[in-house]
């Protein structure tokens, strides 16, 4: 696009933390400037259809991709991915070739799954970041600082082998703080 080589801000955390709400915060004061913005978020995030929605309300259109090669921003200066551990590694390949193109690239999702473990290609992609905000929750058991994210089962924490990927809303989800994140069977070591 401009010559220069592009930025890339990481906006990560837990469930509730408050991502996309900060994702359509930043984008609306490119929007102010006149800067030409496109949000991709994946197919498997099926809530909101082609919307990147907060949980407070706000949103912005986004296009629906089931891979990240999908994604282009040829006609855009601002190229915003929502959800980013849903794509696999090809989206570092696909992140750098917006930013050597000078994009203002901006990535949300989660920094770990479940389970409490890195999550996908979101750490890989938090290194390479030029900043990177991390965002925390209000613990939904304790009231204390949430940085995990609880799954929740039939009402119990999920247990270790459950399916990393189950798309949801609150009711599967909740925020909570280390000491209050459980995962049974959590393997020891």
């Amino acid at each position: 696009m401009s010559g220069t080589v592009g930025r890339l801000h990481v906006i990560a955390g837990c469930m509730s933390s408050g991502k996309t709400g900060e994702l359509i915060r930043l984008l609306s004061r490119h929007a102010v400037t006149g800067d030409s913005i496109v949000i991709y978020k994946h197919v498997v995030d099926s809530r909101d259809g082609r919307m990147a929605r907060s949980r407070l309300g706000t949103e912005m259109e986004a296009l629906v991709v089931a891979e990240a090669r999908c994604i282009d921003g040829e006609t855009c200066h601002v190229v915003a991915i929502e959800e980013g551990q849903f794509f696999g590694e090809e989206l570092v390949g696909v992140v750098r070739r917006l930013l050597r193109d000078g994009h203002m690239v901006y990535v949300t999702g989660l920094n770990q799954d479940f389970r409490g473990e890195p999550f996908g290609v979101m750490p890989t992609l938090m290194a390479l970041a030029d900043e990177v905000s991390l965002l925390t929750a209000i613990c939904q058991k304790c009231h204390g600082v949430g940085t995990r994210t609880q799954r929740i089962i039939d009402g119990s924490p999920a247990p270790w082998d459950s399916p990393l990927i189950l798309v949801g809303g609150a009711d599967c989800y909740e925020a909570r703080c280390p000491d209050c994140h459980e995962v049974p069977g959590r393997p020891q070591g």
